[in-house]
């Protein structure tokens, strides 16, 4: 298997993978050809406790770089081998923001599992410490004020290298094996689907999904598949970062929280004012935050870009589908398509359709004002009681008036003298 990116969650599904699909083919060895400059410590001592823990020899091949985590990883795999110009170690634990090195109590958990994993297979723990550690001296390996980082025959030297091999089929040679099947583990289908909606820019085509259709659903409420729509979206974006260790429960929680406030904003509180402000931040907090590796709300380790990123993605998303909302919207609900699926016949005055809540038709009929009409009150004719109103007029109690108008509940009137 390639360790050839960063090491993070995705890396760290990736191994497990592997070594899961190892033990299905009852492999005898396994080699991981490594090619990396670190990553996160969490996900590297993930790595690192499966091929400590696996039950059949862990090979490593430095195909050019294995440094900070990948140095850890390396270390904890039974044999090392390294190519011609390689290089081991440099595993000072930095701030992912600027570069700069971690409070020490990061450097610390770091200086004891690099000693207790080189111990575990027979290295100098000193060596490994000193990877972390610039204060650690050793003679004729490493002075004070450098960290230790490993050419391929200094490693090969320390005891940090078995042999320095130009291919994958000369570690196998080396150690006297010439009947073999060598197997390239590649990510199943699923998985690749999966790596597939990791992408940013899928990312965000989904995020644009959920929020237009959510939209859409409560400007046109009843229709039904923009709702749908937004539901298969979000499945689609947060499955795959939940199955990588990216979207903690805690995420998703108030990923449904907020999308709760903005409900009840919509649908029971009058207004726009506290649920409806703190639905919006939950919300676009909460679809950042599943895109990033964060260990809750620490990001000491997240690199600046990717915070960047992520922020981007989810802003440029929301704003775009409520963009396509204002400007499709219209054509959307003329086209015939939308017929299909929503009642949109209108019954219009003009067409002979009225509301009205009376037995007889009393337009033209006149009574008596028994109330001050300004310009809305009570009027009687042929002693039955009716609410009236006037087109702004005022009317004084006891004016005899002339019904215009009985649409709805009330009935129109003028003064007669008018």
């Amino acid at each position: 298997m390639e360790i050839r990116n960063d090491i993070d969650p995705r890396m760290n599904r990736y191994v497990e993978l592997a070594l899961n699909q190892a033990t299905e083919v009852n492999a005898d060895i396994v080699i991981i050809d490594m090619d990396t400059y670190g990553g996160a410590v969490n996900d590297a001592n993930d790595i690192r406790t499966r091929i400590l823990e696996y039950d059949k020899p862990v090979w490593v091949y430095i195909n050019n770089d294995a440094a900070s985590a990948g140095a850890l990883i390396s270390i904890a795999c039974d044999s090392i081998y390294m190519r011609p110009g390689a290089n081991i170690g440099a595993a000072t634990v930095v701030n992912g923001n600027d570069g700069s090195q971690a409070p020490d109590k990061y450097q610390s958990y770091m200086r004891s599992i690099m000693r207790s994993t080189a111990e575990e297979n027979g290295r100098d723990p000193l060596i490994a410490e000193g990877m972390v550690d610039d204060r650690v001296e050793i003679d004729g390996v490493t002075e004070a004020g450098k960290v230790i980082t490993f050419t391929t025959s200094e490693a090969i030297e320390n005891g940090y290298c078995e042999a320095e091999v130009a291919s994958l089929r000369d570690i196998i040679e080396k150690n006297g094996i010439y009947e073999y099947e060598l197997i390239e583990y590649e990510l199943a289908g699923a998985e690749k689907i999966i790596s597939f909606f990791l992408n940013p820019v899928v990312s965000g085509l989904l995020i644009l999904v959920i929020t237009g259709g959510i939209f859409f659903e409560l400007q046109t409420p009843g229709v039904g598949f923009p709702l749908a729509a937004a539901g298969i979206a979000l499945i689609l974006y947060l499955v795959p970062y939940y199955l990588n260790g990216l979207a903690a429960n805690w995420e998703i929680a108030v990923l449904f929280l907020g999308i709760a406030l903005i409900a009840l904003e919509v649908f029971v509180i009058p207004g726009f004012g506290i649920a409806g402000i703190a639905g919006i931040a939950c919300v676009v907090g909460a679809l950042i935050f599943v895109m990033l590796g964060n260990d809750n709300f620490n990001f000491d380790y997240v690199p600046s870009a990717e915070i960047t990123q992520a922020a981007l993605v989810v802003v440029i998303a929301m704003f775009s589908s409520i963009v396509l909302l204002f400007v499709l919207g219209y054509r959307i609900t003329e086209s015939k398509m939308f017929e299909r699926v929503a009642l949109i016949t209108e019954q219009r005055k003009e067409d002979g359709y009225t509301a009205t809540f009376y037995k007889e038709d009393l337009i033209g009929k006149e009574g008596i004002a028994v109330t001050i009409l300004r310009p809305s009150g009570r009027i009687e004719i042929e002693d039955e009681i009716y609410d009236a109103y006037t087109r702004g007029e005022y009317i004084e109690k006891g004016d005899k008036v002339r019904v215009v108008s009985q649409e709805g509940t009330s009935l129109k009137v003028r003064s007669v003298k008018a």
